[in-house]
């Protein structure tokens, strides 16, 4: 905190902010900078805050659970044409998964960070709504939702999960639930997380550093729901926000999505009532596989013959998440249902920051689905290689 309060006393705090947002799976904020509408996706601030040492003492105000960038005028709260309408990731209860966010190289101050889900699906409904702008108060319950929804570093097996240099036992950060940075004066911030190469993210000021780390998705489900990102910096007093729109899916009920949220006991066990006889599935959930190596700033979609995939219009075509997408196995995934014996023609595309489109070489890829039993706890997989 001196070099806090130093730089306070000085005048100089707001030449030396700290910058990052939550990259994987896609943010919101993330989302607005490869539209083009967010032309600073690590300036989405809340400040001037006490940030340090309580990490849970800020009131967020207008900046609320997703964020608001004050550079351009973005409320990220609510969803927009290019953000928080469509899922970005689909999990399932209790799976662990990889989570990155984007540091700035001017703007490492250290700190710790963490991610949430709030399972208030009436109050996060409020932050779906394309319409509706949440009030701050409504801001304040959903932050403290997702507080109580906090994703312990401690809770994946084999995670090193430590304290942080800059806290000491008798502070309220010293805790390692949280995931922590590297020590500020005395380590390599939170580049030291990943020791990785400088531009191994997007930032639009100096280059930025991925920030990589694995949680364990809650035992709960819902069709539409939001993970949170919220990381306190240490030597600045400000917190930075961000939200992914994402889907939990429970797998025992054959991969289809939930009408309803709820426990997920409560979800198995109407599975299971339900599966009797020799019927065969209405619907089949087909998930595509696809490897496809992409540079910053690109998205992959599967456009087809059908409605489901845009009848060959790449704009209205879903967009295939790269939460699982890493270095050694560049993986694009989609999941959607169809009815038994639906045949149609697809490609993938890869399209730009910018909407430029690149189409993957003919000829067009085909299939027809096929019948399964209502009572099948698997999905079709369709794996693949960019062409």
């Amino acid at each position: 905190m001196k070099a806090v309060i130093a730089l306070a006393s000085s005048g100089l705090i707001t030449l030396v902010r700290g910058h990052g947002y939550l990259t994987i799976p896609s943010s919101r904020t993330r989302l607005g900078a490869e539209s083009g509408i967010d032309t600073c996706p690590e300036c989405t601030i809340l400040e001037p805050v006490t940030a340090w040492p309580d990490l849970d003492s800020a009131q967020v105000g207008r900046s609320g659970p997703c964020g608001y960038n004050a550079r351009v005028s973005v409320d990220y709260n609510q969803p927009g044409s290019d953000w928080g309408t469509d899922i970005v990731a689909t999990y399932s209860p209790g799976q662990v998964i990889d989570v990155e966010w984007c540091v700035d190289h001017n703007g490492d101050h250290g700190g710790m960070f963490s991610y949430r889900v709030c399972e208030d699906q009436e109050l996060v409904d409020k932050f779906l709504d394309p319409t509706y702008l949440p009030t701050d108060e409504e801001k304040q319950a959903a932050e403290d939702c997702f507080e109580a929804g906090l994703l312990p570093c401690t809770d994946v097996d084999g995670q090193a999960c430590g304290y942080n240099a800059d806290c000491t036992s008798d502070q309220a950060c010293y805790r390692d639930d949280w995931f922590t940075c590297e020590g500020f004066n005395s380590g390599t911030k939170c580049q030291g997380v990943d020791n990785s190469a400088l531009n191994s993210c997007f930032t639009t000021i100096s280059g930025g550093y991925t920030v990589t780390k694995k949680i364990r998705i809650p035992d709960f489900v819902s069709n539409h729901t939001l993970l949170g990102f919220k990381w306190n910096s240490f030597q600045t007093p400000q917190v930075y926000l961000s939200c992914a729109d994402i889907a939990i899916v429970d797998s025992g009920s054959g991969g289809s999505t939930p009408t309803t949220t709820s426990k997920i006991s409560t979800a198995t066990t109407t599975s299971a009532a339900a599966c009797t006889g020799t019927a065969t599935a209405s619907t089949v959930a087909l998930t595509f596989n696809q490897n496809v190596v992409t540079t910053y700033g690109q998205t992959v979609k599967l456009v087809g013959s059908i409605s489901e995939l845009g009848s060959w219009d790449v704009s209205k075509a879903p967009a295939l998440s790269a939460a699982q997408y890493t270095a050694s196995n560049p993986l694009w995934t989609y999941t959607l249902k169809l009815a038994p014996g639906t045949t149609f023609q697809y490609k993938f595309v890869k399209v730009e920051s910018s909407g430029a489109v690149t189409w993957e070489s003919d000829p067009n890829r085909s299939y027809t689905v096929p019948t399964v039993s209502a009572c099948s706890t698997a999905g079709t997989a369709i794996a693949g290689t960019w062409r």
